[in-house]
């Protein structure tokens, strides 16, 4: 029974990471822009939440801070690709070296130092206290539940039930005529991917101050690329972002158990499972049947620079 409550909690807290890293590229690829520089964010994020509480020992001002960063990169990042109109794919992988390089810098000072503060668990009354899912489901940090139920309810709402989120959407499949209707195409498109940005900058703190209560370099280990590649297997939905995450953590969840309970698997391929998973998520869009190829399609604008007097 410990066991399974103890994988219940590693799985939900290990999938909050990549659960809002994705709900951060599912905003930026709603409207249109790919958003690679997802690792290099989450890496200055982590430092920056690692640095805050070193000087002020408040995680919430770690977390806060480490968004305004993520939102300020962002607002340079949706800049250049949205009203330059540079490659957005080349903008994104050089924001990946930028932030990654720039974090290992910074972070020096800090490598292998525990964080003076941390997100606590918060034990739910009487929900706690529920025989294996109580422990598991119900005693998490304030993050978890934000990420799993404010968090993406919110988004969904917005895209799904609102008229600006039927806007927002239209961006990402045909921005010609979302301009044509008096739609302000950029405006938008710099917002959203600001706000994805800063979003892929606080899942680097949970990271440090949540998940991993210290920094070294790597310390994010690829999961801005796994975030980005789980938005795809969600079909571009925060709701199913956010599932996706957390099977995802419960697969990284198993190879920390594994390795804990020395099954006869060798530790690398335990520590594999994440990544051998990423690949899998990625195939199974692909042989799936074709309505669900036509549900989780990505947005025909994806990635495309728009110009307004080019139709």
């Amino acid at each position: 029974m410990d066991l399974i409550a103890g994988l219940i909690q590693t799985s939900i807290l290990a999938g909050g990471v990549l659960a809002l890293a994705a709900l951060g590229e599912v905003l930026a690829e709603r409207v249109g822009v790919v958003n690679l520089g997802a690792e290099g964010l989450m890496a200055l994020g982590a430092i920056t939440g690692i640095a805050t509480v070193v000087a002020i020992p408040n995680p919430a001002l770690g977390f806060l801070f480490a968004l305004l960063v993520g939102l300020f990169v962002g607002c340079i990042f949706a800049f250049v690709t949205v009203y330059i109109r540079a490659n957005q794919v080349l903008c994104g992988l050089a924001l990946t070296l930028m932030g990654t390089g720039l974090a290992a810098t910074i972070g020096k000072a800090y490598s292998g130092m525990p964080a003076p503060a941390t997100f606590a668990p918060i034990a739910i009354p009487y929900l706690s206290e529920i025989p294996v899912i109580g422990r598991g489901l119900f005693t998490q940090n304030i993050l978890v539940y934000l990420i799993y139920i404010v968090l993406p309810i919110a988004l969904h709402y917005l895209m799904f039930r609102t008229r600006h989120g039927l806007n927002m959407r239209a961006l990402g499949e045909n921005p010609a005529a979302a301009d044509a209707a008096g739609i302000p195409v950029q405006k938008i498109r710099f917002w959203y991917v600001a706000a994805g940005s800063a979003l892929a900058g606080g899942a680097g703190a949970y990271l440090t101050l949540a998940f991993v209560p210290s920094w070294s370099e790597g310390v994010v280990a690829g999961r801005g690329w796994i975030a980005v590649s789980l938005v795809i297997f969600a079909g571009y939905r925060p709701l199913n972002a956010v599932g996706a995450a957390l099977l995802f953590g419960l697969i990284t969840s198993l190879g920390f158990v594994g390795q804990a309970r020395n099954w006869p698997i060798a530790a690398p391929i335990l520590s594999m499972l994440p990544y051998l998973g990423t690949i899998a998520f990625i195939i199974v869009p692909v042989v799936a049947w074709q309505r669900m190829r036509r549900i989780m399609a990505a947005p025909a604008a994806l990635g495309e620079p728009y110009y307004r007097d080019v139709r």
